[in-house]
């Protein structure tokens, strides 16, 4: 079969490794000049499987009307007269009860998981190195009310199978040596030991090489992508700057620009672009440095090891697709940094970059069939595109390949979204 594939981010260059393992003749286009130039290009650097957890929780409507008036806090919105963020905000507030929090970190973490799995055989199986670590993530509470909260966190974690580890404020240097340096900032943490850490920049773009030299798959960049022409039930093609395409199958995995080119489709996809920010520093002193990923509940920002750098991701800001940088927030990540590692990097030599996430109301993917009975989608993974990539790419290579998959999809595909 011959597939085309609409994205090559993270998302998108998956999708192409496993559906060419399983034979098909894969294509993949994009406007870039190269594989992961934007969401996947500075992301926080977490392979956070365990950590998935939905943005829409309870209690997080009020913590939204605080964090309008704090200096460093991890949501912002830019007030403008858009109407797809007032539906965005609307169906996130509708899923922040604890019904809708359960079914939704469950289905996150039915995909993270597996996605655990596909990525160390992919590993394996490719020999590809991405600056990656697999030493775990550690979630640090400063607050006892954030160590009470994560009851229901573990919870989940326990029936989905899930390793963890409720640390106390002197068991955290067991995970991060580093924290011994800065002692009595928190109270405890949540320890997840097969979460990983690497450079999705890197891994995306080596295995795009990977696919191309050994398993034939075409890459076309500089390719502008503008509309889908459907005929029948079934697209017949796409309309790009380099003239009309045509496959068997289609499949959309283009974060936070899916929405507008499906809608002409009459295909509504509740995605709205999150604005997130990193800096990527140098480490200065090792013994100071985080040595996998920290994540400061307290701020919503991540803190990864690379090789010889640090990788600091967080805030989340509405603001359509402006990318523009702003100063306040670099001031909210470097704060962060330099709170938990003093030591660690130097944040005045880092690099500043901002990324749209592609988030969904309740913070799943949207992997699947469509409509249309060649039209896929494997969009939508918000903040943790990387995490997921693997597993929701080989479900949906099993799904179009009409095979079982090896995790349940139920509640996946854009279907869920129809009443």
């Amino acid at each position: 079969m011959q597939v085309l594939i609409l994205g090559s981010g993270v998302v998108g260059v998956t999708s192409a490794y496993y559906l060419a393992t399983q034979g098909h003749e894969v294509t993949v286009v994009d406007r870039r000049e190269a594989p992961a130039m934007e969401t996947s290009y500075g992301n926080a650097g977490q392979v956070s499987f365990g950590f998935s957890s939905p943005w829409a929780a309870p209690g997080i409507p009020r913590k939204a009307i605080k964090w309008m008036f704090q200096e460093h806090a991890p949501l912002k919105i830019q007030p403008k007269r858009d109407p797809a963020m007032a539906r965005f905000m609307m169906a996130m507030f509708n899923n922040c009860t604890p019904e809708r929090y359960a079914v939704n970190k469950e289905r996150m973490v039915r995909v993270a998981e597996y996605s655990r799995q596909c990525i160390d055989a992919l590993r394996r199986d490719t020999g590809i190195r991405y600056e990656d670590r697999q030493r775990g993530l550690l979630q640090l509470f400063r607050h006892e009310s954030q160590v009470e909260a994560a009851g229901k966190d573990m919870r989940v974690l326990s029936e989905c199978g899930v390793r963890h580890r409720l640390l106390g404020a002197e068991e955290l240097v067991t995970a991060e040596p580093a924290l011994a340096r800065v002692p009595g900032k928190f109270v405890g943490g949540l320890h997840l030991p097969d979460d990983q850490t690497g450079d999705c920049h890197l891994f995306t773009q080596r295995l795009a090489e990977h696919c191309r030299e050994h398993l034939g798959v075409t890459f076309r960049f500089g390719v502008d992508i503008q509309r889908i022409e459907r005929q029948a039930g079934r697209v017949e093609r796409v309309v790009t700057s380099a003239g009309s395409l045509r496959a068997d199958a289609y499949v959309v995995c283009l974060g936070s620009f899916s929405p507008l080119l499906v809608k002409d489709l009459d295909i509504r996809l509740p995605i709205y672009p999150v604005k997130g920010y990193s800096l990527t520093l140098p480490v200065t002193d090792d013994g100071g440095a985080p040595q996998s990923t920290v994540m400061d509940e307290t701020f919503k920002v991540a803190i990864s090891r690379f090789d010889d750098r640090i990788r600091v991701g967080g805030t989340a800001e509405l603001a359509s697709y402006d990318l523009s940088l702003l100063e306040k927030r670099r001031a909210t990540i470097s704060m962060v940094v330099r709170d938990v590692f003093p030591e660690g990097g130097d944040a005045a030599k880092a690099e500043f970059w901002a990324g749209l996430r592609p988030m969904t109301p309740d913070s799943t993917p949207i992997i699947g069939a469509t409509r249309y009975d060649n039209l896929w989608l494997n969009t939508g993974h918000g903040t943790l595109g990387w995490t997921m990539s693997c597993g929701s790419a080989h479900l949906l290579a099993d799904l179009m390949a009409g095979r079982r998959p090896a995790i349940d999809p139920t509640g996946l595909d854009v279907s869920r979204y129809a009443a």
